[in-house]
């Protein structure tokens, strides 16, 4: 059991100073002046700030078969010290995770794995609309579709088969908006141009705004039609945010959006330093574009923050640009990444934990999780905001060992991070004698 003294607790629209007690797995009380007993190991966290954890609802762990890029041990450990105590991942693995029993197989990896709490997406192809429908909206946190292809080959251009999944779905849909026939198009006519080697800025010319917005508006178009839950993943386009709505609450949305932090951080003037260590599908776009997208998250078009961590070997980043593959790795900095917006006045504490962990558990209807609750799970990370740490190599966790954030200093550190009342984060070592819990849902 631990009773964190004196934290200022960031919850719900409020900053409070109180005492927190964790009794087992939950958060058994929130009040001030909680007396210590020796039963207890007491935490100082005055000065400090106590946020809920982070969920992030895209991840990319790479496990089964491409574990040399990175594993659910590994990519959860790079979380949970980056205060992300949840954590959604994709199907877009080797073999790809569309049949019921190889879904079934990642969850009994994660149960010995991961350090942070998970769940599982189950993929679409062309061909397994009937697998994909089997799906379980108590225990599985989506259905994910590829309407545009990206890492693995998993990209569902059937127009029944998209009809049907979004049809009869039990459980919200997210996908990955970008039109294929766009992207080849464009493809073709820059290797024309360049032939393998094309300058990386041009990458949002080839996956390009257009491509997104014709996948996009599809995917509202054809979700409105049949009442779906959709959530759309990465939105990389200022003209994406006016598909989306700030009418009506959260919990009412059937159509949601995501934002991710390189789109918040990163622009296409980004390109001449970072080259492809930024190259993302969708791809990071223009600084209007990355401003609007921040109008629509502040207003709450787009709905939830995550990082569409997705890690690739060094060796396979420094590559010609047709060979080397999209994605990086984000969740150890994105609390980090926030917090300095929040220190360039951009965001509140407030929103951050709204945006970060109040409104992942509304959109997914995770169980019990996302705030900071008695009777809730003790998923939380405390943090200081004025204690400065460079991203370097000898503290990157990802398991591919490089950062788009090596080399900067980020203002703020996560000092501590619970995993279901677990202290699995504390002064820069993890504690990985327990893993994370399987998120349930309440649908």
């Amino acid at each position: 059991m631990f009773l964190i003294k004196e934290a200022q607790i960031v919850n719900e629209g409020e900053i409070e100073v109180k005492d927190l007690l964790i009794k087992n797995d939950l958060i058994e009380r929130i009040d001030s002046g909680i007396s210590s007993a020796s039963k207890y190991q007491e935490i100082d966290g005055n000065g400090l700030y106590l946020f809920p954890g982070v969920i992030d609802d895209q991840v990319h762990f790479r496990e089964p078969g491409l574990t040399h890029k990175g594993t659910i041990f590994s990519e959860s450990g790079a979380a949970v010290a980056g205060g992300v105590t949840s954590f959604m991942e994709m199907p877009n693995v080797n073999p790809p995770t569309v049949t019921q029993e190889l879904l079934e197989a990642k969850y009994r990896t994660g149960a010995k794995n991961a350090l942070a709490n998970y769940s599982f997406y189950m993929g679409s192809t062309n061909d397994n609309p009937d697998e994909v429908l089997r799906t379980d909206p108590k225990n599985v946190c989506g259905i994910k579709i590829f309407m545009g292809s990206s890492t693995g080959n998993m990209l569902v251009d059937d127009q029944g088969i998209l009809e049907n999944i979004f049809r009869n779905a039990p459980m919200l849909i997210a996908t990955h908006c970008e039109d294929e026939g766009t992207i080849q198009k464009n493809t073709e006519e820059y290797i024309a141009k360049y032939g393998d080697n094309i300058p990386f800025k041009l990458h949002p010319l080839i996956r390009s705004g257009e491509a997104c917005y014709l996948s996009s508006s599809k995917a509202v178009e054809l979700a409105q039609r049949s009442n779906t839950r959709l959530h759309i993943l990465h939105i990389s386009t200022g003209r994406e945010t006016r598909l989306f709505t700030n009418e009506i609450p959260l919990r009412e949305k059937r159509i949601t959006a995501e934002a991710c932090i390189h789109h918040l951080w990163f622009s296409d003037d980004d390109y001449e330093e970072k080259g492809a260590f930024i190259k993302w599908n969708p791809a990071i776009k223009t600084a209007k574009d990355r401003t609007q997208i921040w109008e629509a998250l502040l207003d709450d078009r787009i709905d939830v923050i995550a990082t569409d961590h997705a890690p690739h070997t060094l060796e396979e980043k420094q590559n010609l640009y047709t060979q080397t593959p999209s994605g990086g790795p984000l969740i150890q900095h994105t609390l980090n990444a926030m917090l300095d917006f929040h220190h360039q006045g951009k965001i509140s504490l407030e929103r951050i934990a709204e945006k970060m962990s109040h409104a992942v558990a509304d959109c997914f209807e995770i169980e019990r999780r996302g705030f900071i609750r008695e009777g809730y799970f003790a998923d939380l990370v405390l943090v200081n905001l004025d204690k400065p740490w460079k991203v370097e190599k000898d503290n990157i966790l990802a398991k591919c060992g490089w950062s788009p954030f090596e080399g900067h200093s980020f203002r703020s550190s996560v000092e501590k991070t619970f995993v279901s009342g677990h202290l699995a984060y504390s002064d820069h070592r993890l504690d990985t004698s327990k893993m994370g819990q399987r998120l349930t849902f309440d649908r």
